[in-house]
């Protein structure tokens, strides 16, 4: 049986306007779309603190020219048994969105995003933590 907790809290009024337009999107519980906020959060926060295998998505936003292409694919193919898929699509002549499913230890998933970040070309990498365990 899942018991409830009631929360009062106050946010800065840009903060709250945001998050009223988020609810408008798609939520309309708030407390299943603040529920689900925090627990976002707290699975970030759970999965940086241990060491154990987890999987990760890194999306990655970049001018597509020869040189950062083949970076790319050389850091990719470098951890090549810790990305286990990886897809992307065109948004305009040479922009690229690349999306990467990795799996590993969480210091080596995030060694691969920080080894993605400088390559000149890339325009943004995100990554973004996802584990089963949680309690």
């Amino acid at each position: 049986m899942t018991v409830y907790l009631e929360l009062e809290f106050f946010l800065e009024r840009n903060l709250q306007k945001n998050l009223i337009r988020r609810f408008k999107k798609g939520y309309t519980n708030r407390p299943k779309a603040i529920g689900d906020l925090i627990r976002g959060w707290l699975t970030q926060q759970k999965i940086s603190l241990e060491s154990k295998e987890e999987v990760g998505i890194i999306t990655l936003l970049y001018h597509e020219v020869k040189a950062t292409t083949d970076a790319l694919l050389n850091t990719q193919h470098s951890y090549s048994g810790k990305v286990v898929s990886a897809t992307h699509i065109c948004l305009d002549p040479h922009i690229y969105l690349e999306v990467l499913i990795v799996k590993g230890r969480l210091n080596q998933i995030k060694e691969i995003a920080d080894q993605l970040s400088p390559i000149t070309g890339v325009k943004q990498v995100q990554l973004i933590l996802i584990t089963h365990k949680l309690d």
